[in-house]
């Protein structure tokens, strides 16, 4: 009887793709995986963390610990971890939690397989398992980042910016569309820098428009833009092909030139707002994803009502924040004292939320009235859960259709009439 391996998957959704691709090897070597199951019954646990920030480091720990003490109470036979945190912090890990039997950084958790099965293992790179709703899925297209903002810890961890070849990624869209995937959530740590490791060019938009043009391809959502030197002819293409969703997640994290510049960002205020402008000019309707910091070292009050006053301008579609936390190794951390207190990160924080909360209110209740396609993730209670292409799943708003006015098929397209709204989420009706 094959071994039962439960994956858990913590982070990102760029971690969530490495553990598919380690699911899909470990299934072709004759294992049995689960994923994120609440109760895992396997006899291997493989543990794939986070080390971006300290919550999610904790929660990595905390993980790793509990399935270790879980093997010394005879519950599993073995245990391995993978992933940033063991690539950040190898040394201190193994020597602090002895209980575990491999430890794996971010790119050489396929030695996991050579260590269960010696030499006798099948090779099958790209068959992921895929864990998501079998109508949507993550493609990332790149490792690493050149960027090097003061504060980010992921170049000390994944390094230098590793584009895949083109090739590789549209065998793969194939492959999916294959399998039934119809929504491409295109992810990469920088997505705009796609290629330049290669040959010096940004790529992206060539990429996304061969995507586009794969049969089958319904949606394709992109993630995490970066600001500086943005790649314009990407626009071009999100305007002139239907099936590349008018959204864009791109973290801006502030506003104010003083900011910018100790966070070795790249790009200045006037920049900025050059760039929504663009943005919205030539993409009607599109909908902008960002996420901002407050607190980072030196921020003054003056800097942050500058920050308010943006968001008041730009009225971003989608917007997250968070306070500034002191990530040893970077170089904020080395240059900078962590000198706004705890107390003043948390109420900018707090009112910079309770500005975008009415934005988003009043964005979603002018959608009340118009008709929306929206892809069915999945029934939950007496409503059927949607998205439409300006949502992203699992962080963006939803739309919610009563089960009761009929049957509904999970992973198909419907139109919509959106008829209420709430401060995050949309209600419709379904008209074909």
């Amino acid at each position: 009887m094959a071994k039962t391996i439960d994956i858990i998957s913590l982070g990102c959704s760029k971690n969530l793709v490495d553990s598919e691709a380690l699911m899909g090897l470990l299934e072709a070597n004759g294992y049995q995986c689960t994923h994120d199951s609440d109760d895992p019954q396997g006899d291997i646990v493989v543990v794939n963390t986070c080390g971006f920030i300290n919550d999610a480091k904790e929660e990595s720990i905390n993980t790793i610990l509990e399935f270790a003490q879980a093997k010394s109470e005879g519950r599993i036979e073995r245990l391995y971890v993978m992933g940033c945190l063991s690539e950040r912090y190898l040394a201190d890990l193994e020597k602090e939690i002895p209980e575990v039997d491999g430890w794996y950084g971010k790119f050489n958790y396929r030695q996991l397989l050579n260590d269960l099965k010696g030499e006798d293992f099948v090779a099958c790179e790209g068959k992921r398992h895929i864990t998501t709703p079998r109508h949507y899925a993550y493609l990332k297209i790149s490792e690493g980042c050149d960027r090097h903002c003061a504060y980010c810890a992921i170049p000390l961890i994944t390094g230098r910016h590793q584009s895949r070849s083109m090739e590789e990624i549209l065998d793969e869209v194939r492959q999916l569309v294959a399998d039934g995937t119809k929504e491409f959530n295109v992810i990469a740590q920088e997505l705009t820098y796609y290629g330049v490791d290669i040959d010096g060019k940004q790529h992206i938009a060539e990429l996304i428009e061969r995507m586009a043009d794969i049969p089958g391809v319904e949606w394709i959502r992109l993630h995490y833009a970066y600001p500086a030197h943005f790649p314009w002819d990407l626009l071009r293409v999100m305007r002139e092909k239907k099936n590349v969703c008018k959204y864009l997640d791109i973290a801006l994290q502030h506003i104010s030139d003083h900011m910018l510049l100790r966070m070795q960002r790249h790009v200045t205020k006037a920049e900025t707002y050059e760039l929504i402008e663009r943005l919205r000019r030539e993409v009607p309707g599109i909908h902008i994803r960002t996420t901002l910091m407050v607190g980072f070292p030196g921020e003054t009050d003056e800097d942050f009502e500058e920050l308010k006053a943006f968001v008041k301008w730009a009225r971003f579609e989608r917007m997250g924040a968070f306070a500034y936390s002191e990530e040893e190794g970077t170089p904020s951390e080395r240059d900078y004292e962590d000198d706004v207190p705890e107390e003043i990160k948390q109420r900018r924080l707090d009112g910079l939320m309770r500005i975008q909360q009415n934005i988003s209110a009043e964005l979603e209740a002018e959608k009340v009235g118009t008709i929306q396609r929206i892809i069915v993730d999945r029934k939950e209670g007496a409503y059927y859960v949607g998205r439409t292409e300006y949502c992203s799943p699992e962080v963006d708003p939803e739309v919610l259709i009563p089960a009761s006015e009929r049957d509904l098929t999970i992973g198909e397209f419907y139109d919509v009439v959106v008829t209420d709204s709430e401060e995050f989420d949309l209600y419709g009706s379904t008209i074909n």
